[in-house]
């Protein structure tokens, strides 16, 4: 066992232990805790919770690998300015009202503001979106095992699923919750410390945000020499209208992920919901402020010492990324040269994966072993945390949205747990299954969830919020819609599935926001010809975007609205609450 395996051996035990450990301790036995943590969690920890949920193995493993080698670092900026902005899209636009409105889940919130049948239509946008996403989540921890512990990628996530499935299925969202505070903790030490190395060792300044400006030009002028784009050249490798369709896929799949929404009905009140989204954008901005950083850093290196390198007469950090097949070399012209010769990538002499760039950087960087196996766990940490999360909405779809709501109603707390529990452990399987064979790298495949739920759910969540015309048969045709027309477009295109050329060139990461334009009109047309929703809910609707609780809003959220509307002398409709019934 090499130096390397043996500290990345030692993290990932001891985290491992830790993590397993909160969740004994947080162990639930009601489906109050299982689903939203009692709703007991205080801001600045349900803001680190969010922060380690959202940042997943994409932006830890794989971001800052996309913004250095699949694109150059202009048109990697739309990961950036998509996933962020997404967040403050959501912390403003969504989080606070929905965790106002009172429910659980995303398809709780779509059933009680429109009808059972747009729940169902949810449940299955929710598991389309999650599984495709965990599947990124499980490719990571496959990468990480198969370099830093020589352990066969399907075993690596075997044993991922493994951990995932007891801490995930033993403490629900209380013990996920508190875990992934620890899963923050870890992998934001972990990106940070060979940053701040190699920022000091490359441009003497401890602050990555600010050195990596010093580079610039001179990674510039390195990529021209060797026949590359300049790093910061704008429109080299997508255009300005994919660069918007990505972004906007990104950003309003952000707001719309049902996963990070959840976290909003784990705070203590409201108020905390806000308090929670100001802390998660800390959290998260500490990381992603380095990670352009990280990526000019780990391509000046690259740069500097493999082009022109003999074949043969590689570093000892390319041999071994090289032996796991994460770099493939190929001598085309016969020289036994490696020759850049204006491109990197597949089918040329140099291919780099981008999920070995942050991975690969403090070895890169020559740092210590330990530094090395840290970065190993901060990996695993980002990859867990967001998987443990996506599987909690798989349990909860299957469990409160079918079968507590469709198949059982008079099912007791034990009872559903037991059918949570059940179908999360059938949902790591199917996610393990995905993580062996995903359609694409991490950030890809995640980029690909994104775009599902930009289309299918942010459309029908802000118009539920702010259009109180809305109505449930437009919401469920919405939601068709919009997901249908992204996901066959993502399997038309994708080399994995059916692989043929993109219309319009438009990639498949960014055919969500067509879908999500289609889903807004579909809303908007039908809820024209359909029956409005009943008076009841468009006052609930109405009073839920200003401050304060009115007691319609409290007696709907505590599920006291036939008891209202006796009092008020209003109605309901047969499903005990006032959304549209027609669907």
């Amino acid at each position: 066992m090499s130096t390397i395996q043996a500290w990345t051996l030692v993290f990932v035990i001891l985290t491992f232990s830790f993590y397993i450990w909160i969740a004994y301790r947080s162990r639930v036995s009601d489906t109050a805790g299982f689903y939203v943590a009692g709703g007991g969690i205080p801001a600045p920890a349900n803001g680190a919770a969010v922060a380690a949920d959202w940042m997943s193995a994409a932006s830890f493993i794989s971001m800052a690998g996309l913004i250095a080698f699949s694109q150059n670092g202009y048109a990697g900026s739309v990961y950036l300015m998509g996933w962020t902005g997404g967040y403050v899209l959501l912390a403003l636009l969504l989080a606070p009202y929905l965790r106002k409105f009172g429910k659980y889940t995303v398809p709780d919130f779509v059933g009680d503001r429109y009808n059972e049948t747009a729940r169902l239509v949810s449940v299955v946008c929710a598991l389309v979106v999650s599984f495709v996403y965990v599947a990124g989540q499980m490719s990571g921890v496959g990468v990480v095992f198969q370099r830093f512990l020589g352990v066969d990628r399907t075993w690596g996530v075997v044993i991922g699923m493994a951990i995932v499935f007891l801490y995930a299925v033993l403490g629900g969202m209380k013990g996920i919750t508190w875990t992934q505070v620890a899963q923050y903790a870890v992998l934001i030490v972990a990106y940070l410390i060979p940053a701040v190395a190699i920022s000091l060792q490359l441009a003497g300044n401890p602050f990555p945000p600010i050195a990596f400006g010093s580079i610039l030009d001179e990674l510039d002028g390195l990529q021209q020499d060797l026949g590359l784009a300049a790093y910061t050249e704008a429109f080299t490798q997508t255009s300005m209208l994919n660069m918007i369709l990505i972004t906007a896929a990104l950003m309003f799949g952000t707001a719309g992920l049902p996963h990070v929404i959840v976290r909003f009905y784990t705070a203590k009140s409201v108020r905390a919901a806000r308090y929670s989204a100001l802390w998660a954008l800390f959290f998260i901005s500490l990381l992603y402020t380095t990670a352009p950083a990280v990526g000019a850093f780990s391509k000046y290196n690259v740069l500097t010492q493999i082009p022109g390198s003999g074949i043969d007469d590689t570093p000892q950090w390319f041999n071994t990324w090289r032996d796991v097949g994460l770099i493939t070399t190929e001598d085309l012209n016969g020289n036994g040269i490696i020759d850049v010769a204006g491109a990197i990538g597949e089918g040329t002499e140099l291919a780099i994966n981008n999920d070995i760039v942050v991975l690969a950087a403090p070895e890169i960087a020559g740092l210590p072993a330990p530094i090395v196996g840290l970065v190993a766990a901060g990996g695993l940490a980002a990859a867990l945390s967001t998987a443990s999360g996506l599987l909690l909405v798989i349990s909860s779809s299957v469990a409160n949205d079918l079968y507590f709501k469709k198949v059982n109603p008079r099912a007791t707390d034990a009872q559903q747990l037991r059918v949570g529990r059940i179908a999360m452990a059938a949902a790591i399987l199917v996610a393990g299954y995905l993580g062996i064979n995903p359609p694409g790298f991490v950030a890809e495949v995640v980029a690909l969830a994104f775009g599902l739920a930009a289309a299918s759910f942010f459309p029908i969540l802000v118009l539920g919020i702010f259009w109180k015309r809305a109505t449930a048969a437009a919401a469920a045709s919405g939601m068709a819609v919009g997901l249908s027309v992204t996901l066959l477009y993502q399997l038309w295109t994708l080399p994995t599935f059916l692989g043929n050329e993109p219309i319009w060139d438009i990639p498949a990461t960014g055919i969500g926001t067509i879908g999500m334009i289609l889903n807004f009109i579909t809303v908007i047309i039908v809820s024209q010809f359909t029956a409005e929703p009943s008076e009841l809910m468009q006052q609930v609707v109405e009073d839920v975007r200003y401050p304060g609780r009115s007691e319609l809003v409290a007696a709907h959220a505590e599920g006291h609205m036939e008891e209202y509307a006796q009092e008020h002398d209003g109605h309901t409709d047969q499903d005990g609450h006032g959304g549209d019934s027609r669907g």
